[in-house]
């Protein structure tokens, strides 16, 4: 496999998404350990609608994954919603 293929297909997705695991798992880790640090419940939401977007966008470049796009897209805009609407209130 060239490195048009892997960008052209939906392994460079899962490569991506298994990176976003680790950097959340490391986040979490640190935070446990240390007490510094973004909580997981801080950004947890942020990462979901990352991961659905991402998600999205393998079912696009997958032949026949438009229902799936679908779904992941609206998962993704109700957890950025939340996000927001968390943002908002801990800000007033």
């Amino acid at each position: 496999m060239n490195l048009e293929q892997l960008y052209q297909g939906p392994l460079v997705v899962d490569i991506a998404i298994g990176f976003i695991t680790l950097e959340t798992l490391l986040l979490w880790a640190f935070h446990t350990w240390t007490g510094r640090g973004l909580a997981l419940a801080d950004c947890v939401l942020t990462i979901l609608s990352g991961v659905f977007l991402m998600l999205a966008l393998r079912c696009a470049l997958t032949p026949g994954g438009w229902p799936g796009m679908a779904l992941f897209l609206i998962a993704a805009g109700i957890a950025h919603g939340a996000d927001l609407r968390i943002r908002w209130r801990n800000k007033a």
